[in-house]
């Protein structure tokens, strides 16, 4: 439960961020930089020997499939949702990015023609349907510019299912933290690396020293101390119960996007919201998406940017 509350901070400390002029690029750079030295570790410590024997060494596969999950499951997925997080609320935000594991059960369809059953298809009905009151709401509030943000949060969460979909072989080759250590060193490289192309060094001379604390929160309070909560918890109560339990994570965006940034909490959001809790739920209570879910979850849904 800490780690999916400290997961639904991200949200609201990028929306303080953006009070003080930064963009996305530079935001996105100084959580990545920051965090890049404790997924280091991670990777060290995962790929040491235990009781004398050695990890499995990473294959030319391995690499090429590593670089391509850090791209999509991390970079790319960061990206949009930072992005879009500067048109939309942080509500809203977590709403879209909880229609993750919907998202996987389309592209298990689309991709490896794994049939939806009913109970699913309703599942996706109604979590949808809630998705579209708050955007409803969202667009009285906003503006026009809900639009851009609701795609680009949806992006993202594409390519986070695409991440998902696609990591559960190396998971079980390589082991979730380990997996996720790489592909979060190759993000955090590419988000560096993105900043150096776009934005001059001088840039971060101008910067807010607020900016800098918020990404010292997000880096380790938001993101590397949640990802080793919630790995833990899943070792203790298994996927399946890790999951319901991460179900805490929209409703603690709601109660602190108002409480933190004074965004509205009306019955339109909170309706949506149970609307969309309650879709995920039905969805992953059939005996497929049961064993789906958990496979999900154990290959890094719980680390949601």
């Amino acid at each position: 439960m800490l780690g999916a509350v400290a997961f639904s901070g991200k949200a609201i400390i990028v929306k303080l961020a953006y009070r003080y002029g930064v963009d996305a690029i530079t935001l996105l750079m100084l959580r990545m930089l920051l965090a890049l030295p404790f997924f280091m570790l991670m990777v060290w410590w995962t790929g040491r020997a235990r009781g004398g024997v050695k990890p499995l060494p990473l294959t030319r596969a391995d690499a090429l499939g590593v670089l391509w999950l850090g791209f999509c499951g991390y970079y790319l997925a960061s990206f949009l949702d930072f992005a879009g997080l500067a048109y939309i609320s942080a509500s809203f935000e977590r709403l879209i990015l909880y229609l993750n594991p919907t998202i996987v059960v389309i592209l298990g369809a689309v991709l490896y023609r794994r049939p939806i059953r009913r109970a699913q298809w309703l599942g996706l009905a109604i979590s949808y349907a809630g998705v579209v009151l708050v955007f409803g709401h969202e667009v009285q509030l906003s503006g026009e510019g809900v639009w851009l943000g609701s795609a680009l949060v949806f992006g993202s969460a594409v390519s986070y299912a695409l991440y998902l979909s696609y990591s559960g072989e190396m998971v079980r080759r390589l082991g979730a933290l380990r997996l996720v250590g790489w592909a979060s060193c190759v993000a955090c490289v590419l988000c560096i690396g993105q900043f150096l192309l776009l934005r001059p060094l001088e840039s971060l001379q101008i910067l807010a020293p607020q900016v800098w604390w918020l990404s010292v929160l997000n880096a380790t309070a938001c993101t590397v101390i949640p990802v080793v909560l919630v790995m833990l918890a899943i070792e203790r109560l298994g996927s399946g119960l890790a999951s319901q339990v991460g179900m805490v994570g929209p409703m603690s965006t709601l109660l602190m996007s108002a409480w933190v940034l004074g965004e509205p909490l009306t019955y339109w959001v909170l309706g949506g919201t149970v609307l969309v809790l309650a879709g995920v739920f039905v969805c992953s209570r059939s005996p497929a998406a049961e064993r789906q879910f958990s496979q999900e979850v154990d290959d890094g849904l719980a680390n949601q940017r």
